[in-house]
């Protein structure tokens, strides 16, 4: 495993899922009222809150939050959130993408850029990273949708470019953001509604880290995520098993 994944694991096994959680869901909240309030408040109408609303339920929020969520955006008094991408380096040369959602670019800017300081990291400018990575669709689904072969059948008729397997994991299919939404609906019809269904940014290499920088970037991606504004987190890193065994254990 590589990057965010590890570190959400490792959370998990923490036992921090409450307090994670309920952040978790402030956050898919806020994301799917800046999307209602763009578009229409009708999920099949409305590509980018469909997704949200998927994201969600793959967090397994409430019906009635979401629908909340969806409400606020016809809400006179509702805050007016701006889409903000950060970029830079964290320990060890390690590049970072930080998405943010925010009503305040000051407030956001700085607290960002604190973390990154505190962490021996460096912000860079828009695109000083990101032409490391790929913006593309992810698709998940649980190991209990089909075998390896069934789900890479699926996908390849769905139009998908990607996928890999696991029997613990699940499976991880990718497409071209482009097609994420096409691609989705074609894997439903085939394999039911999928886990989880979003646009990412996925590195095309990873910087692979000693279990000092790996505990320093945890620490850096911990900070981020804690951050009200921040809505995703994504860090080319590589975490061998010894190390992240250790890490969970600590």
């Amino acid at each position: 495993m590589a990057g965010h994944s590890q570190f959400k694991n490792i959370m998990h096994r923490k036992g921090r899922q409450d307090a994670v959680k309920a952040k978790l869901f402030s956050k898919l909240a806020r994301e799917i009222t800046v999307a209602a309030k763009l578009g229409s408040p009708d999920p099949g109408m409305n590509p980018r809150l469909r997704l949200a609303v998927q994201a969600a339920k793959a967090e397994s929020m409430p019906k009635d939050n979401i629908q909340r969520a969806i409400n606020k955006a016809s809400a006179s008094d509702i805050e007016n959130y701006e889409e903000v991408r950060y970029e830079g380096y964290g320990p060890g040369g390690v590049a970072l993408i930080v998405e943010v959602l925010t009503d305040n670019r000051n407030r956001s800017a700085s607290n960002v850029r604190a973390a990154f300081t505190k962490a021996g990291g460096a912000l860079g400018e828009t695109g000083s990273v990101s032409f490391m990575w790929d913006r593309v669709g992810e698709i998940v689904y649980p190991a209990s949708a089909g075998s390896a072969d069934a789900i890479m059948d699926a996908a390849i008729e769905a139009g998908a470019e990607d996928v890999e397997s696991d029997e613990e994991e699940g499976h991880t299919i990718y497409c071209t953001f482009e097609n994420l939404g096409d691609t989705s609906k074609a894997l439903e019809a085939a394999l039911g509604e999928a886990q989880s269904v979003k646009a990412i940014w996925k590195p095309k290499n990873n910087v692979p880290v000693d279990e000092d920088r790996a505990q320093s970037l945890m620490k850096l991606v911990a900070t981020l995520d804690d951050d009200d504004d921040v809505q995703n987190v994504y860090a080319n890193f590589e975490i061998d098993d010894a190390t992240l065994a250790k890490l969970s254990a600590a």
